[in-house]
């Protein structure tokens, strides 16, 4: 948010929270730092309702903690919590690469191409925010095609979108190749009909995901 944006009008809800959520991924805010409501007015320009209304969709996000008496923070986990969380993962999206194999339609399949399609380009145009909002999109698809909305909702519950965040920020050139060669193996054997080699594909791509972002987390904090 430019300081020009803040004098020409007050910044919306939406706006700060996409503030917030920029300093979040860039290292500027870091887990368990206080957000001060005067701090963000005096650097936005915003209204303290707007701050508060941002603050909580972020809370709603998962990004942001607020509690009674002390404020918001920047909501943090363990590395031990995350590993266990990806270890969940594993097998939940693993089941549902299987049944998505299994159960998708035509037309959910060519969406599944598509956007592996832009996840090439993102690849060749060295595009790693791009690759990221993809990739979740990309897993996204597998999950609410899969028809399992039990393993949906556990995942929705299983999100750690600061972790996330990170992930995604740190995507250098060489991450970027091997996550989409993970993906392209992946929808091969989707279009194969493979649903166990899917399956054992997905889980084998998130376990390698989790020891990726725990040496990120290591080089983003040392």
């Amino acid at each position: 948010m430019s300081q020009d944006a803040a004098v020409d009008r007050a910044p919306s809800g939406q706006e700060i929270a996409d503030w917030v959520r920029q300093r979040i991924r860039t290292g500027r805010f870091v887990p368990g730092q206080r957000l001060v409501e005067v701090d963000i007015i005096r650097q936005t320009g915003a209204s303290r309702s707007k701050v508060r209304e941002a603050l909580k969709r972020l809370e709603g996000e998962g990004l942001v903690e607020i509690e009674e008496f002390r404020g918001a923070s920047v909501r943090s986990s363990t590395l031990d919590e995350v590993r266990q969380i990806y270890r969940a993962r594993m097998a939940l999206e693993g089941m549902a690469a299987h049944d998505f194999t299994v159960n998708a339609d035509s037309e959910t399949l060519d969406r599944l191409k598509a956007l592996q399609d832009q996840l090439d380009a993102c690849v060749r145009e060295r595009a790693p925010d791009r690759f990221g909002r993809l990739n979740n999109e990309w897993h996204r698809l597998i999950v609410e095609g899969s028809g399992n909305k039990v393993i949906a909702d556990h995942l929705q519950r299983l999100n750690v979108p600061i972790h996330r965040l990170l992930f995604e920020s740190f995507y250098d050139e060489e991450r970027l190749k091997t996550a989409n060669a993970d993906h392209q193996a992946m929808l091969a054997l989707i279009l194969a009909g493979d649903a166990d080699g899917a399956e054992r594909a997905m889980r084998q791509h998130i376990g390698d995901g989790f020891e990726t972002l725990a040496r990120i987390e290591d080089e983003f904090y040392r």
